[in-house]
């Protein structure tokens, strides 16, 4: 199996939220739904220092974030009907309409929050990387849509060699609990 995955430069993301437009479009998703998410994450204060000058101590940086099909799902393990699966070809991790019973385990185990309720299907639905644009050769919708090219995917090996093993940054769960399939490039703010 080779094992798929995203590689976010956090370094470019500029917040645009091109990747969840053209994600949210491609899927048809209702409001409130939105596979990919941008989250904006701010930090620090204006201080003063012994002068009485304004110092700024102010950061902020975006993460974009979907399903990261990761090595040990907890969605998958917390879903009682098998509905929730990791595909044997690519790792990546979907639904099965016809298992799924709109439970909502998979969401409440999931800490990226990748699975999403939809209620005019009364079942979860989530990103499968774009599996149609894939199948017909082309590339997720989130990568496509990206002005500023902070979105690769691939084959999480090759992601891994050419920009490193870093999972890990500030606002995101350790990458430990359940191995995401995910290489990011923190903004100088991020790093853990």
């Amino acid at each position: 199996m080779e094992q798929l995955g995203f590689y976010i430069n956090e370094a470019r993301c500029n917040g645009c939220n091109a990747c969840v437009v053209a994600c949210k479009d491609k899927n048809n998703n209702p409001v409130g739904i939105n596979y990919r998410r941008v989250y904006v994450n701010e930090s620090g204060e204006f201080t003063k220092d012994k002068d009485g000058a304004w110092i700024n101590n102010v950061a902020a940086f975006n993460t974009s974030l979907s399903c990261n099909h990761c090595d040990h799902p907890a969605c998958v393990k917390g879903c009682p009907t098998g509905a929730m699966h990791k595909r044997g070809k690519d790792g990546v991790v979907v639904v099965d309409h016809d298992k799924c019973i709109g439970c909502r385990y998979c969401e409440w185990n999931c800490p990226y929050e990748a699975p999403q309720y939809n209620e005019e299907l009364g079942m979860m639905t989530k990103c499968d990387t774009c599996l149609d644009l894939r199948e017909a050769g082309e590339e997720p919708a989130c990568v496509g849509a990206c002005i500023m090219r902070a979105i690769e995917f691939g084959p999480i090996d090759e992601l891994r060699k050419k920009y490193g093993k870093n999972a890990d940054i500030k606002g995101l769960p350790c990458s430990s609990i359940t191995k995401p399939n995910i290489v990011i490039n923190p903004h100088k703010d991020a790093a853990k």
